[in-house]
């Protein structure tokens, strides 16, 4: 387990991040959100501790403790006073070390992810993203929500989940502590029982896991498109692209495309569609980080009545960035907005444990972030261009609303 410490004035707070290599991606096709009912469950007891006393223990200290699953990989957090860490990080290394799995809190969990699976299902925007990305990533690791599919969540049991727990201790790890901590802190994680056993020696198993990870993408020109009809006068439309890893070199041009369009009030899609145009309630850009094949998505939510124009405009906008150089006030703009972007993700001591967490989990330095900056200043309006025009062609749409909406923007959708 590599450990990072990263020493802040904080008045004595402290956050722990521990990011453990391969999330829902490593979901087995038939047991999608088997990595959520295991991080789940495993706050509810684990080493000496049953749920009742991991709670009276982590409540008593007025801290919190979380564990959650993303696509990439799952994510342990800590936050607490400096004074408590010798009674409150032990509980990460049991976590993952001798989880205890009892069947009812399985059960208790299941429960608790179908109820949150219903709910997500009530968003028109999730129902049309869950059709692009079914359209896009196919049966892929990225496929799915991290929450998983009823069906699936209804069939795990224990003797399910028990491997992938055992496989915990095999699997890459970075913990990041920043803030104020004891200056003792990493002897007293790696001597201390509770991560005894913790091991960087990548098995075969470990490496059949790997093997999962291959992204597959579903799409052609015949299937640009995915309709969800529902009996509704909104209309939610999603045109994007599968894009590239995060360590790629030109993921900072496609970064920069997602301010450009999407970041504050002087975004082009904010000035199109809202000031100069009005037809939608909201409209923005999903690029998040991932470590293989990002989504690239303008989003916008819009009414029946608006719902061709809008259209229009997206494809529009989507067509600008890859037929046009941005002009160099634009692109100083951007430039700013970006670095404004990063400053924002680092302001509580939290946000900075998990980003580098995060970075190292992925295969990256924890110096990747500087050497973006000083990368920023030489790119230029032709670079963006060339990212766009090959990274951004032949986008697909995924529209969510009811069936006669439906009929006429599929007639006006050109792939």
């Amino acid at each position: 387990m590599n450990i990072i410490l990263d020493k802040l004035n904080s008045k004595n707070i402290m956050s722990a991040k521990l990011w453990i290599e391969g999330g829902s991606r490593n979901d087995p096709k038939d047991k999608k959100g088997i990595h959520q009912l295991l991080s789940s469950t495993m706050l509810r007891g684990c080493g000496p501790y049953n749920n009742r006393q991991i709670a009276e223990i982590v409540e008593s200290s007025g801290a919190n403790l979380n564990f959650d699953t993303y696509e990439d990989g799952l994510l342990i957090s800590l936050k607490c006073i400096e004074s408590d860490a010798y009674k409150l990080l032990p509980l990460i290394g049991w976590m993952i070390t001798k989880p205890l799995l009892q069947i009812d809190q399985i059960e208790l969990e299941k429960d608790l992810t179908i109820k949150a699976i219903k709910r997500q299902k009530e968003s028109t925007y999730q129902l049309a993203f869950d059709g692009w990305r079914k359209m896009v990533y196919g049966d892929g690791p990225y496929g799915h929500d991290p929450l998983g599919s009823i069906d699936a969540i209804n069939k795990i049991n224990k003797r399910d989940i028990v491997p992938f727990a055992d496989s915990l201790i095999y699997r890459k790890k970075n913990l990041v502590i920043s803030g104020h901590f004891p200056i003792d802190i990493e002897s007293y994680i790696e001597n201390s029982i509770a991560f005894k056993g913790i091991s960087e020696d990548f098995n075969a198993q470990n490496k059949s896991t790997k093997n999962n990870n291959k992204i597959i993408i579903e799409n052609n020109e015949i299937n640009s498109i995915c309709k969800r009809p529902l009996n509704t006068k909104q209309v939610i439309l999603l045109i994007g692209k599968a894009t590239i890893r995060y360590d790629n070199k030109s993921d900072i041009l496609l970064r920069l495309l997602s301010c450009y369009l999407g970041y504050g009030m002087s975004s082009l899609l904010f000035k199109v569609l809202r000031e100069k145009y009005g037809v939608v309630y909201e409209a923005g850009v999903y690029h998040p980080i991932r470590e293989n094949q990002a989504p690239f998505i303008m989003h916008a939510s819009t009414t029946e009545e608006k719902a061709i124009l809008t259209l229009q405009l997206l494809i529009d906008c989507w067509e600008k960035i890859i037929n046009s150089e941005i002009s160099p006030e634009e692109l100083e703009l951007v430039k700013i907005k970006f670095r404004g972007q990063m400053a924002h993700s680092f302001q509580s001591i939290s946000q900075r444990a998990e980003h580098k967490a995060h970075l190292l989990g992925i295969g990256l330095t924890k110096d990747h972030d500087k050497e973006i900056l000083l990368r920023l200043e030489s790119i230029t309006s032709k670079e963006i261009k060339g990212a766009a025009k090959k990274y951004l062609k032949n986008p697909v749409l995924s529209v969510c609303s009811n069936k006669e909406v439906i009929r006429k923007i599929t007639i006006n959708w050109k792939p």
